[in-house]
């Protein structure tokens, strides 16, 4: 019987990023089925977080995802450009936005066609592995093709059909916090929530409890 599990995931979380290859390895290795559910990022819905938040918290988060990029000997780097465009000096978010809402849009487009987890961990090895101007080119073009996706295709859907793609991306986000959680990564798997890319292994032996089996 095959199991199915939501994942929460957003293109500008660097935990998401990390995470996306083990959830991609779950599929392949065990009869699961992951339904990609994007939300857009915190600096979106809530634009004053990481100015609110304790000064340590920011240092902090760049140390440790570098940290766990080397442990799981996943390429990490700085975002060239970020999906969000922030001041880091200030924390201040910018409030023209040109790359976050036409992503999370194509990522909502790809989940439509049952490709979201793919076109995920295609393009956010270009955002958060080290692709300068992954934005440029025909970078975000072959990543859509590995994922089994025209980008074109997508990239018009975010335009004629932006308001219904951003009601099923909020929709994602009130089933998150109906979930239990409110951050990214999260996997909720039979109406259980597992926040974060070091509760893999957890989620794992939850599901087989429930009967997960090798393909």
């Amino acid at each position: 019987m095959t199991l199915k599990a939501d994942v929460y995931w957003s293109f500008r979380s660097p935990y998401s990023y990390l995470a996306t290859r083990r959830y991609v390895e779950l599929t392949t290795k065990y009869d699961l089925q992951i339904n990609q559910r994007f939300v857009y990022p915190l600096a979106i819905r809530e634009p004053d977080f990481f100015e609110k938040n304790h000064p340590n918290w920011l240092g902090y988060v760049f140390k440790d995802i570098f940290r766990v990029a080397q442990y799981m000997n996943i390429p990490l780097a700085p975002p060239n450009p970020d999906p969000i465009v922030q001041d880091i000096a200030t924390r201040k978010i910018a409030d023209e936005q040109p790359y976050i809402f036409e992503l999370t849009r194509m990522g909502q487009a790809a989940s439509r066609r049952g490709r979201g987890l793919e076109f995920a961990n295609e393009v956010s090895q270009l955002i958060w592995g080290g692709t300068a101007g992954w934005h440029e080119g025909d970078y975000l073009e072959r990543a859509a093709g590995r994922a089994g996706l025209d980008l074109a295709e997508l990239k018009a859907e975010a335009v004629s059909q932006a308001d219904d793609l951003d009601a099923e991306i909020a929709d994602n986000q009130k089933a998150l916090e109906a979930a239990g959680h409110w951050g990214v990564p999260t996997l909720v798997f039979d109406g259980e929530p597992f926040f974060g890319q070091d509760r893999i292994d957890l989620a794992v032996w939850r599901m087989e409890q429930k009967g997960l089996s090798r393909h």
